[in-house]
């Protein structure tokens, strides 16, 4: 499998070859939603070989940043995430994942979206203070 070159902007923004633009270090930024709800569940990154294995498979993979491989999602935790819609921005250097979440939570810390916490707004906050996170509800 092989993309095609980024050869023109038009050609980019209104083709239909996929010419992903990857960062310095050969990742693409990718947001997956729920198919069913359309909650953001996770941002992640993928790299070429990602994004090939997911085409392939059907099934979510990603580049772990941390661990510099390759990484299924779902295989060790079971929380597989069947790929429904895939799609790339108008300028190819985002990816947007719509998944059936399988197993229930997408979060390796047990919440259904990794987007478990809120920033609150319109906060008076002396100088120097920090912000502090406030529970969002699964």
């Amino acid at each position: 499998m092989s993309f095609a070159e980024r050869e023109s902007k038009d050609a980019v923004e209104n083709g239909l070859e996929f010419a992903p633009k990857f960062d310095e270090r050969g990742l693409i930024p990718v947001v997956t939603t729920c198919a069913t709800t359309g909650r953001v569940l996770m941002q992640a990154w993928m790299n070429g070989e990602a994004i090939e294995r997911t085409i392939e498979t059907g099934e979510a993979h990603y580049f772990s940043r941390s661990r510099q491989s390759l990484w299924h999602k779902g295989a060790t935790s079971g929380e597989f995430q069947v790929v429904r819609d895939f799609r790339t921005d108008c300028d190819q250097d985002s990816l947007w994942l719509v998944v059936e979440q399988k197993g229930g939570k997408c979060c390796h810390v047990g919440h259904e979206s990794c987007f478990y916490r809120s920033i609150p707004l319109a906060q008076n906050l002396a100088p120097g203070s920090t912000v502090k996170l406030a529970p969002h509800e699964d």
